[in-house]
């Protein structure tokens, strides 16, 4: 996907081009991730769909939910949602700094030729 370490870093439009990419395909994850828990919390708590919405992206964040779970069921959903929210939260910024730390382990390396 990226250029090899024997050749030079592409130049900067085509790096940035590459690194929108990234924080595209981050957004759209994202987003899916918050469908999924706005559903979830509509249907396991019964909440409002823009209640719904403030809760899961609330715990996307990593801020915390904004509403007390009345059923088990809904504590069980919010614990399983909050789990999935952390490897969602680690895994985008993976994807949207990848491009980043290449270029700049590739501008190191070829500074030792």
């Amino acid at each position: 996907m990226y250029e090899a370490h024997h050749r030079p870093p592409v130049p900067w439009p085509r790096f940035l081009w590459r690194a929108g990419r990234h924080v595209g395909f981050g957004a759209i994850i994202a987003a899916i991730a918050v469908g999924i828990g706005t559903i979830g919390y509509h249907l396991f708590d019964e909440l409002g769909w823009v209640d719904s919405f403030l809760n899961a992206s609330m715990i996307l964040s990593g801020m915390g939910p904004v509403d007390k779970m009345a059923t088990t069921d809904a504590k069980i959903f919010a614990a399983f949602y909050a789990l999935f929210s952390g490897l969602v939260f680690i895994g985008v910024m993976g994807i949207v700094l990848a491009p980043w730390f290449h270029r700049l382990m590739h501008t190191f390396n070829a500074e030792k030729r």
